[in-house]
């Protein structure tokens, strides 16, 4: 086993051939005093992933090894740690490092640092680590994380399942609490995927009215045990008209919006209001005009990941409520990997995927 200067994991050589995995090594950043060691247990497969090893979000350095949803147990942490200690089962999500002394940092916006470092394939800044290192994801042995961004994971959530919850969950938790959803609001989630369902749990543990808009009438059924109270089928004919001026806030976890009619989308909110973008396609949107939005003074936005104290409020009403994802598992391997991204891409999955049995990839 090459830690603890490097670690092993499931690879993609080249963008595009996103199925073709290779175990191998790879160089871990230098330790620093804030680090944090986790021996991994188990990682969530993101849609994020697909995007990056496809070319679709664009070019990634290479070689890659994908994964943000890891959860697994602290083996070594720098003299400087506070939050976590050995022996501690940990998470990391979709960020490894930001300098937390900006304005962003400062104000709990940290998910926005202008320096910060995605958990792959994003370079580390000297301040990190002054060898020249690319991140590396969590389809490996062990990852080594700025404790800022490491988060117990609370006894009461299965590992498997707390996975998804650290990219996916807090994707679409961190703009449902940062726009006030809460009881008395009309919440819309558009697309009941890896992400939307989510969105479905969260909305309604908050205490809003929600309403799924899917393309699928199968879905109906998990939306209303995710807590939903209403189910509207987006490929019916004038199926926004009923629901003008309705909504208090749209999150859209589908990454088609470049397919969509954004009139209709926009029509169901009431004044004010916003349709958020948390699905992000491949393809750029397509164009709009500004008096598109004057009926009703909405407005369209996006928004990356969530900050610390937002991913430990998620996993504490997780906890509290029982609040679990609907996940499927397989143990890691290069076919695994590939069947498993392979599924994602094309949403054959129900509704996550998590990758098991690291130990026995890996070795103790």
């Amino acid at each position: 086993m090459p830690y603890p200067e490097e670690a092993e994991g499931f690879m993609i050589n080249e963008l595009g051939k996103y199925q073709d995995f290779k175990k191998q090594s790879f160089k871990l950043k230098t330790f620093g005093e804030y680090d944090v060691d986790i021996k991994i247990e188990c990682c969530g497969v993101c849609g994020s992933d697909v995007h990056t090893i496809t070319g679709g979000w664009g070019e990634s350095p290479t070689p890659i090894c994908v994964g943000h949803e890891v959860v697994g147990k602290v083996i070594k942490v720098g003299d400087k740690v506070s939050h976590v200690k050995v022996g501690d089962r940990a998470g990391c999500g979709a960020q490894v490092w930001a300098c937390l002394k900006c304005g962003n940092c400062k104000s709990d916006n940290e998910n926005y640092c202008p320096e910060q470092v995605d958990t792959y394939g994003a370079p580390y800044p000297k301040e990190a680590c002054p060898n020249e290192t690319i991140s590396q994801g969590g389809y490996s042995s062990h990852i080594r994380v700025h404790e800022y961004f490491v988060f117990p994971i609370p006894d009461a959530i299965p590992s498997h399942l707390a996975a998804p919850m650290l990219c996916a969950g807090l994707t679409v938790w961190s703009p449902l609490v940062r726009a006030k959803v809460g009881p008395g609001k009309q919440v819309a989630i558009v697309g009941m995927g890896g992400l939307g369902h989510f969105a479905v749990m969260w909305a309604n543990a908050l205490g809003a009215e929600v309403t799924v808009i899917s393309h699928s009438p199968e879905k109906k059924d998990d939306a209303m045990k995710l807590g939903a109270k209403n189910f509207v089928l987006n490929n019916e004919e004038g199926w926004a008209k009923p629901l003008a001026f309705k909504f208090d806030f749209v999150l859209n976890a589908a990454d088609m919006t470049h397919t969509f009619e954004i009139d209709n989308y926009i029509s169901i909110l009431k004044v004010n209001c916003q349709f958020h973008q948390v699905g992000l396609p491949d393809e750029a949107l397509p164009s709009m005009k500004a008096q598109q939005f004057m009926p009703n003074g909405s407005s369209i936005g996006a928004s990356h990941i969530g900050n610390r104290p937002e991913c430990l409020a998620m996993l504490k009403l997780a906890a509290e409520k029982k609040l679990f994802p609907m996940v499927e598992t397989m143990p890691i391997s290069e076919k695994s990997c590939a069947e498993a991204v392979e599924r994602v891409k094309n949403n054959k999955v129900h509704y996550r995927f998590t990758l098991t049995d690291f130990d026995k990839a890996f070795g103790n």
